[in-house]
């Protein structure tokens, strides 16, 4: 509730410097990924896509003979 009283003494263009100046004080905390950490996630996310693609492929392959068994 302190919040909103606060928030509405400050009137819309208040409110907007308020926005603008908070956003700029976290930007300033971000920090861009180095080539190393860039290139370590991509080959974690590569490889996380190979076990899932053999995973989804052999359930296929399952589903599939199964199927083949039940309708033949």
């Amino acid at each position: 509730m302190a919040a909103s009283r606060e928030d509405s003494k400050l009137g819309p263009i208040g409110q907007g410097r308020e926005f603008i100046s908070d956003s700029i004080v976290e930007l300033k905390k971000v920090s861009v990924p180095t080539r190393q950490e860039t290139v370590q996630a991509t080959m974690v996310v590569i490889f996380m896509l190979f076990v899932v693609s053999i995973y989804l492929g052999m359930l296929d392959l399952i589903f599939k003979r199964l199927m083949e068994s039940i309708l033949s």
